[in-house]
Formats: structure tokens, sequence, C-alpha cells
């Protein structure tokens, strides 16, 4: 059975739940080793803030990219089906060439890194149209008074019936830009992204679905 997708318990720990995220949304939960669970919580959250505050600056490029080798070599050794490649910088865009959109069109899923007032993780989990399909881990109502006015801005949509697979519809463009808004993944230098397949659902490029965006 697929779990469904979870919420960071913190300011601070989108990283850990959005690179688990992708696990649950990949693999049946009888399969997922607790190891898994266990190094991805031990490894993230582990940059400082101004103040020497360890946490407090959330997760790394760094522990995302040892992350997401130890993934590879953890799936090796266990014959568990799991694979992940980092990237970052110009590698990190959703031109027609994009290494996101073909790991989408696939059947993976991306933990990508963009912008909510701060730098943020989410998972991408697919596509519409011209629009990509997130979970976001920090928890927010829409009837809540308090919420920000930027989530209202053109092209983000909230979903609310798809636990196990996104609570964000978030257009390309938007996503694109090079600014720091919400939603937007900012300059190249700082981009990063992780793609994470389960080897067994993977599709091959006969049976890939093609978006035309």
């Amino acid at each position: 059975m697929k779990n469904i997708l979870n919420y960071q318990t913190s300011e601070y720990d989108c990283g850990p739940v959005s690179l688990t995220n992708a696990i649950r949304y990949l693999f049946d939960r009888e399969i997922i080793y607790p190891d898994i669970i266990k190094y991805i919580m031990l490894y993230c959250l582990d940059s400082y803030n101004e103040a020497g505050e360890v946490g407090k600056r959330g997760t790394s490029a760094s522990a995302m990219m040892f992350l997401s080798n130890w993934l590879n070599q953890f799936g090796k050794i266990k014959n568990f089906p799991v694979s992940c490649d980092f990237l970052s910088g110009k590698d990190v865009h959703l031109e027609t060439d994009s290494h996101i959109l073909r790991a989408l069109q696939k059947g993976g899923a991306v933990v990508l890194r963009l912008f909510l007032d701060v730098g943020h993780y989410v998972l991408l989990t697919g596509i519409e149209g011209d629009s990509l399909y997130l979970f976001d881990p920090y928890y927010e109502e829409l009837d809540d008074p308090e919420l920000d006015q930027e989530y209202f801005a053109e092209g983000i949509t909230f979903i609310t019936d798809q636990p196990k697979r996104a609570n964000r519809l978030v257009s390309i463009e938007r996503l694109s830009r090079l600014s720091e808004g919400y939603y937007e993944m900012g300059p190249y230098e700082i981009r990063e992204a992780v793609i994470v397949f389960n080897q067994e659902t993977k599709l091959t490029p006969e049976n890939t679905i093609e978006y035309f965006i």
C-alpha cells in the first residue's frame, strides 16, 4: 500500500521530509527499509544558521548529494530498486530537454529546491499541460485568514484531494523564473534537484507518456 505524503514537523525539515516523500510516493510501505528513513534523517538538517545553531538553516546541497549517492549504493547492496541522480546549476531547468521533465514522464519523482520566502524543498510528481504537480511539505490551509497572499498569485493552484500525490499545481513558467518569489527556482547557481526512480515502475522510452508543453 502507498502512504499518504507527509508534512514537515518544524520550520526546517522540508529537505528530509521531501526526500522521504519521494520514497513514500514511489514505493509501497511494506517494502521500504527502516534504514532508509533512519539515514535520511541522520544526514539532513546539517546546516548552521548565523548564530551557529545546527539544523536551523535546513539541509544543504552537500547532504542531498550524499544521500542520493547513499541511496544508489543501498539499492545495489540490498537489491532495492531505487536509483537517484543529483542535479545542480544549469542542469536544473524545465526546458524541453530537461532531465526533470523526462524523469517525471518516466514515472519518477523529483526533490526540488525552490523558494517559499526562503530556500525550500518540495516534491515534483507529475505534469499536466504547462504545469507541474508538486507536494509542498509546508502545511497551509486555504481558509486560514493569515495565509500569505503570495499563494494566490498567477500560476499557483491548491489541490486538496490527492494526499498521496500532490497539494499544488504550479506553472512551469513560474517555477522557471530566476527570481525568488513563491515557487520560483531562482538563480541557476543555487539550483538543485534529486531525481528518484523506482526501477521496477520506471517507464521505458516505448511507453513513456509524452506531454506537450
